[in-house]
């Protein structure tokens, strides 16, 4: 049930306590890929899984936290405190209309660790359960399976599920992101000594792309996201099936 496609006296019979809110970035992703890839399978994921389940899907947050790709042309974004206090006035916004649980359909890694800054804040004051889902870490092995040189950024599975779901892929650019990027992705590369010592992704790929995208297909990408949808339908059902007595702070011990 997507939310914008209704009318108010349509929502207004959902009978259920959850929704999915599709997140993601408007951001650069290699000479190869569109800068709304992140936001893009966010809300393929979301809307498949919302279709299947009955549950409801709100509209797609576009813009997330990106600063790490700003030396890039067309790169947007917004300072972590307003992104957190944007998603966090959002779900309390779907609390007033009688959503106490919330899935961040997320495909960003930049927001990650905000989103669980803002479900927990949701979570102390009893407001919502709401929980952070990365599609790719729902379905690791199936990642590693399909990829011999995978990458974290604009690499073969981003551009695998853009082939088959937006069909935006720049075929004649893949070549020239292998060249360019970073390959392969390697943690020694980002780390010293324990310690991360890099701030932006420019640092480590001149154009951004990292894993071999030429390793990618439509094909993969139908694989991709049919497992990770299953996942994410799972994880939806669990969440709403949970007692409510479940989903509360525990007392002081």
């Amino acid at each position: 049930m997507y939310l914008p496609d209704h009318t108010w006296p349509e929502v207004a019979d959902y009978d259920e306590s959850i929704a999915l809110v599709p997140l993601g970035s408007t951001e650069q992703h290699g000479p190869h890929l569109p800068e709304g890839t992140d936001h893009m399978i966010a809300r393929g994921l979301a809307h498949e899984a919302a279709e299947r389940t009955g549950y409801l899907c709100t509209p797609t947050i576009t813009v997330g936290v990106s600063d790490h790709h700003r030396q890039f042309p067309g790169t947007m974004w917004v300072e972590p405190p307003v992104f957190r206090d944007y998603v966090e006035s959002l779900t309390r916004n779907l609390t007033y209309h009688g959503i106490d649980r919330v899935i961040y359909v997320n495909a960003h890694g930049g927001n990650v660790a905000h989103l669980r800054e803002v479900s927990k804040r949701l979570h102390r004051d009893g407001t919502a359960y709401a929980i952070e889902w990365m599609w790719d870490e729902s379905i690791p092995e199936l990642v590693d399976e399909l990829f011999e040189t995978n990458g974290p950024h604009a690499g073969p599975k981003e551009t695998s599920m853009v082939a088959y779901l937006e069909g935006l892929v720049r075929e004649d650019e893949l070549e020239a992101a292998y060249e360019g990027g970073m390959v392969p992705v390697e943690r020694e590369t980002f780390t010293k000594h324990g310690a991360r010592v890099f701030h932006d992704s420019v640092e480590n790929a001149a154009n951004g792309s990292f894993g071999d995208p030429r390793d990618a297909s439509a094909e993969k990408g139908e694989q991709l996201f049919e497992a990770a949808t299953e996942q994410l339908v799972r994880l939806a059902d669990w969440v709403a099936d949970r007692p409510n007595d479940d989903l509360l702070p525990a007392e002081r011990v």
